[in-house]
């Protein structure tokens, strides 16, 4: 079985692949990974590589801007299911969480730390990053908030590849506004992370003078200088459905409808956002 992803560095993206190692290699198959790096032209090439393999079935977190490559995989006859992100238009099997209710959930979670002028540091144009900003902004009208001009601060093309750099410079252009933020949600924790640095050097404090919250809950977030308060998006669960689903397809004999997963995601409040007492069921 081949699996794609825009960087397998990211520890999403590792997190996934290792659901999905774990339940094919107990049905006794194997997990091919590639990285397309971002790039929509590798990703085409690494997808033409594994149907000349001839794999039983193909697992994509795209970066592709459109669905030649899965018109490609269908003319094959191959099973391919897309992870975490999808493409309006296309039917296709799809496992992820659902973004728009981490954005909710995540601007929500600022808005009762007493946070007022919150922004949002958003991804590239995928879905993954669309609906998290569909939450935020839902968010905020549902507590009659309007963010004031430059409160949304694209980081570019690529949120996943140096998106700590590019998290950090967005939030650099945030602190010369004025007023600046006092919560910021961010695209993903990488994001955060540079995003933290920008905010530290710059000689304030998380979170009294600004709180801060990514998505992702990777591995290393509560480790940082300043815990990291993030959305877990259950990250192995993804990986685990994404087997199951694409085994089902496998040992098939017919076609199946479309089927779309979306797990729920969860809050993880940790320091960065502890301008209140937060339950403890919900601290990590």
């Amino acid at each position: 079985m081949g699996l794609v992803v825009p960087d397998l560095l990211h520890p999403f993206f590792a997190q996934v692949a290792k659901g999905l190692s774990g339940v094919l290699r107990q049905r006794g198959y194997s997990l091919t990974i590639s990285s397309s790096e971002e790039e929509p032209e590798l990703e085409r090439q690494e997808i033409e590589q594994l149907l000349t393999r001839r794999v039983d079935a193909i697992l994509v977190a795209s970066a592709q801007w459109t669905v030649e490559s899965f018109r490609r995989i269908e003319e094959q006859k191959t099973p391919y299911v897309l992870i975490d992100r999808r493409f309006t238009g296309l039917a296709a099997h799809f496992v992820g969480t659902d973004d728009e209710a981490a954005g909710l959930l995540a601007t929500a979670h600022l808005i009762a730390q007493g946070c007022t002028r919150i922004a949002h540091i958003r991804g590239p144009e995928v879905s993954t990053a669309v609906g998290r900003v569909q939450g935020y902004q839902r968010a905020l009208a549902e507590h009659g908030l309007l963010p004031p001009p430059g409160y949304l601060v694209p980081i570019g093309e690529s949120g996943d590849v140096l998106g700590d750099s590019r998290g950090c410079a967005a939030m650099e252009r945030l602190l010369q506004l004025d007023p600046h933020p006092d919560g910021v949600f961010c695209y993903n924790d990488p994001v955060a992370m540079g995003a933290m640095k920008a905010i530290l050097n710059a000689g304030l404090s998380i979170p009294a003078d600004i709180a801060l919250i990514g998505c992702g809950n990777v591995f290393y977030s509560e480790f940082l200088r300043v815990p990291l308060s993030t959305i877990d998006q259950n990250s192995a669960a993804i990986g685990e459905q994404a087997a199951q689903l694409a085994l089902s397809l496998i040992e098939s004999n017919s076609l199946q409808r479309p089927k779309s997963i979306l797990l729920e995601p969860a809050l993880i409040a940790r320091a960065s956002t502890a301008r209140k007492r937060v339950p403890s069921a919900l601290t990590s």
